[in-house]
């Protein structure tokens, strides 16, 4: 068996450098030189019998080969990285997340706590982004998404909570016209992100047109729920945001919900983690505790 392997030193910087598309970001990455490098993957091509990278000027792409041999390699190291982790810390280890900055500000930050108490032993690292990550080349354990469907190759993915939207305001804003008493009030006060094409859904919803008021307005964009919600809460204007991402506030009182009807949007919340690590222990954990306390939060 071990005959037919090649030098994992060189298949370890073909990996780093396939997966950056740098030999300079590989060598880095493995605190090597870049022609030490250079030298470790001309070693595997000469093991394999063909090229493995296209080298261009200030750039170099895989062959092939060298893209098949590149997600193999990945996947090898990476359940290698998780055996050591598992033995070394008994399945727990650190926690990876990726997330969008709404569910990580509102609702994860305010809930996490309680996961951590029932695994002291799982520390847990949070990235926010609006891009799609993938998580085994960007080494994230789960990711929090939000899409109409929940199917992406090679991922298990969990129904979270669909996602709908009312308008929200705070409690002075409303008083400055004597209290909003139907939804042709709202448009008397500053309305944030006019342009959002949840409020013509909603106005729609509540037998309002709205289109003209909503087109005159500014169309000033926040470019997250989060930021909407907190200038809400100062009184800035009316936002129209998603009531369970909001729940801390509504209690409070900081901001209110004036009217019962909700639009839904085709977008849905979904956990993911990749197929091939399911039962691993700290995901596992993570996925059937999240889960739960969505339940709980929504009664």
């Amino acid at each position: 068996m071990s005959t037919r392997l090649p030098p994992l030193s060189a298949l370890r910087a073909f990996e780093a450098a396939a997966r950056h598309l740098s030999f300079t970001r590989a060598a880095e990455e493995l605190a090597m030189t870049q022609a030490a490098v250079s030298y470790q993957i001309k070693v595997l091509e000469e093991r394999v019998g063909s090229a493995l990278f296209v080298r261009k000027p200030r750039q170099v792409l895989l062959t092939e080969t060298g893209q098949a041999l590149a997600v193999a390699s990945t996947d090898a190291f990476r359940k290698i990285a998780e055996a050591y982790e598992t033995a070394r810390t008994g399945g727990q280890g650190t926690l990876s997340i990726s997330t969008i900055t709404t569910f990580a500000a509102n609702w994860l930050a305010l809930h996490l706590g309680a996961f951590q108490m029932d695994n002291p032993r799982i520390a847990v690292r949070i990235e926010t982004s609006d891009v799609l990550v993938d998580l085994a080349r960007d080494n994230f354990d789960v990711a929090i998404r939000s899409s109409p469907v929940g199917e992406w190759a090679g991922l298990d993915s969990h129904f979270l909570f669909r996602e709908t939207f009312a308008p929200m305001l705070s409690p002075a804003l409303a008083a400055s016209i004597g209290g909003v008493r139907e939804p042709a009030d709202l448009l008397r006060l500053p309305i944030i992100d006019a342009g959002d094409p949840w409020w013509t859904i909603w106005f729609s919803l509540a037998g309002v047109d709205a289109a003209d008021a909503l087109a005159a307005r500014p169309r000033s964009q926040f470019g997250s729920q989060s930021y909407e919600g907190r200038a809400a809460v100062a009184g800035l204007g009316v936002g129209i945001l998603t009531p369970a991402m909001f729940s801390q506030e509504l209690v409070a009182g900081s901001l209110i919900q004036p009217f019962d009807i909700l639009g839904q949007d085709e977008r849905s919340y979904w956990l993911v983690h990749q197929t091939t690590r399911r039962n691993v222990p700290k995901i596992r954990a993570f996925r059937e505790w999240l889960l739960a306390e969505l339940t709980l939060s929504s009664r």
